[in-house]
């Protein structure tokens, strides 16, 4: 004889319209009758969802891609950064882009307006699921991140990408600095170059500097770099500008 329990899949919603929540969660109500399942919280937006699911995990978040402030595909790599990343089933209006793009990829996702029998097919496969890697995702956002994120003491704090000074590599992490600290995050310097080029310039190999944060340049560098360093908005530290890049970071790029 066999006891063994299944235990029901949490779920988690996240959608910046309450209908579009509401209805979710009468589906899901639904879905109960047949498939083990507990609706374990909701969130209207990703800083929600990151404080939310960072207290009470869940195995399976349904998200929204439209969302204001942040997209549901960045929200999917912040949550990527969690101890325990949630399986993550998309919910869209029709987009033949974005369908096309999932499908190639193998990520599910749900039509608006979702129905019963598609949520429930979605479900009984996200158990045997395994969360969608970042650099799948990265691939589906040409538009840069409005954050970036850093996991401390087991939850996710979103940066916003307005508020960096500048960012440095340090071994295998990266240093981001705002005027009230510093964050470390596991990221290649190179990436971060190539998806925020509007807004850094580099200054020196291991450091990129929001062109907005440039308050001026003084005499003053270590040996072996320009002799220039860089004077920045908001806090006293100067950076140093190596040789190659003085010319086009005096320039601002």
């Amino acid at each position: 004889m066999n006891d063994t329990v299944t235990l029901p899949l949490t779920v988690f919603v996240v959608d910046d319209e309450a209908p579009a929540r509401n209805r979710l969660k009468e589906l899901l109500a639904d879905c109960s009758g047949q498939f083990p399942l507990q609706l374990v919280g909701e969130a209207s937006n990703g800083q929600e969802a990151l404080d939310r699911l960072a207290e009470t995990p869940a195995e399976v978040v349904l998200m929204d891609i439209r969302m204001p402030q942040m997209d549901g595909i960045e929200l999917a790599r912040h949550l990527n950064k969690l101890d325990h990343p949630p399986v993550i089933i998309f919910t869209t209006a029709y987009d033949a882009y974005a369908v096309q793009a999932f499908e190639q990829r193998a990520i599910d996702y749900l039509l608006k307006p979702i129905r019963l029998g598609r949520l429930f097919d979605a479900l009984s496969r996200a158990r045997d699921a395994v969360p969608i890697r970042t650099e799948v995702l990265q691939e589906l956002t040409p538009e840069p991140r409005n954050f970036l994120s850093a996991h401390e003491r087991g939850k996710v704090i979103l940066i916003p990408i307005e508020k960096v000074l500048y960012l440095r590599a340090e071994m295998k992490y990266v240093t981001v600095r705002t005027v009230e600290r510093e964050f470390l995050i596991e990221e290649s310097l190179t990436a971060l170059e190539k998806e925020y080029a509007a807004r850094f310039v580099r200054t020196h190999r291991s450091c990129l500097v929001a062109r907005s944060a440039i308050a001026g340049f003084e005499k003053g560098g270590a040996e072996g770099e320009s002799g220039w360093v860089m004077r920045l908005n908001g806090v006293e530290e100067r950076l140093p500008i190596s040789r190659r890049q003085l010319a086009s970071v005096k320039g601002k790029g």
